[in-house]
């Protein structure tokens, strides 16, 4: 039996990822690289996943590793020559990550999945989970084709997911075959509303939710016109899975963005109508607003929103949806429209309040 191996499981998208691409190939079982501190919430994930999905009973199969280490620090046999699909999607997703473990683990840790790669003699496809915000403060459009745009960083998660996809790039040029896969902002899943982590336009869910009575204060910055590009971790999944089995999508590059996306304005408004309340918006400039965030006494406390969102208030970049609009065409998956699932978030936000949002590392 052909093998699949896994990073990133049982993340938010891996999880999930993980039964769809079983089904598509029946001829093959899974091998997750586990670390030890998450080995027991992986093994639940897969008693779930037998007990929900029964195509994946006895077909997952898991190992103690490390990405940060060489050879992915498994013991010697644990890698199979016939490992025909490599899904890499474990990264610290944390916009407050301090550059020395965002190197280690998002840099060194994709170049020794891709050391991996090239020692197994069967690989069809090394699929690579980056993220649109490899584009940094881009202005203006960023082709799925782009990479090297003279952009500057928000944060080092980006820039470290940058340095990732340079890495899998050039290991493309020199042969490897793989596809990149660039989700934006990934939010809970649009038919139920389930989620794993708190961010992004969860911490304005939150704050809006915590304010008694109809009426909700709400800090703004900029002038609200640009756009926040949203999408749900089902329309996530299900574009990877889908393209993940073209033979055509090897060597591409796919932005899994809204090609519509709302403006943060609309957002706004959207959420408003989600949650109930009458928004009164408080202008702020960005430096004003993180500098309050970070250094004002309270601040924090109160809004609970880190000042390294504040930057994806006023994001300069939109994103070019060509390839994954043409090769999804027919099959089903599409973004869904962000007003048609806020409701569901909201609901989550106030059934969960002890979902968190420290990402998994």
């Amino acid at each position: 039996m052909a093998t699949l191996l896994f990073t990133g499981f049982p993340g938010f998208l891996g999880k999930e990822l993980l039964p769809r691409v079983l089904a598509r190939r029946s001829d093959a079982g899974a091998l997750c690289v586990v670390q030890e501190k998450f080995a027991a919430q992986a093994r639940d994930a897969c008693a779930v996943l037998a007990r929900a999905q029964p195509h994946t009973a006895g077909r997952v199969r898991l190992v103690t590793g490390d990405i940060t280490a060489p050879g992915l620090g498994l013991a010697a046999g644990d890698l199979p020559r016939d490992v025909v699909e490599i899904h890499h999607l474990a990264a610290i997703y944390d916009l407050g990550v301090a550059r020395a473990p965002a190197l280690r683990v998002n840099v060194d840790g994709t170049r020794n999945v891709l050391d991996v790669a090239e020692r197994c003699p069967a690989l069809e496809r090394l699929h690579h989970v980056s993220t649109c915000y490899v584009s940094g403060r881009h202005p203006g459009l960023f082709r799925e084709e782009d990479l090297e745009v003279g952009q500057a960083f928000n944060n080092h998660y980006e820039e470290t997911k940058y340095l990732a996809e340079r890495e899998v790039r050039a290991r493309m040029r020199g042969g490897l075959p793989a596809t990149i896969y660039r989700p934006a902002i990934t939010v809970g899943d649009a038919s139920t509303g389930v989620t794993q982590k708190y961010d992004g336009p969860y911490f304005a869910i939150q704050w809006l939710v915590r304010q008694p009575g109809r009426l909700a204060l709400m800090p703004v910055v900029g002038d609200l016109s640009v756009q926040v590009n949203v999408v749900p971790r089902d329309f996530v999944v299900d574009a990877i899975a889908h393209l993940a089995g073209l033979a055509s999508s090897k060597g591409k590059t796919y932005q899994l963005a809204d090609p519509a996306p709302l403006t943060g304005r609309e957002m706004l408004d959207v959420l408003a109508t989600a949650v109930g309340k009458r928004v009164v918006r408080v202008p702020l400039t960005v430096n004003t607003a993180k500098f309050a965030l970070d250094k004002v006494p309270g601040v924090y406390r109160l809004l609970r929103i880190p000042s390294a969102f504040v930057d994806y208030m006023v994001h300069p970049t939109r994103y070019d949806t060509r390839n994954a609009s043409a090769d999804l065409a027919g099959s089903g998956v599409a973004c869904p429209r962000f007003p048609t699932y806020a409701e569901r978030m909201v609901a989550f936000v106030r059934a969960h309040p002890e979902v968190g949002a420290v990402a998994m590392a």
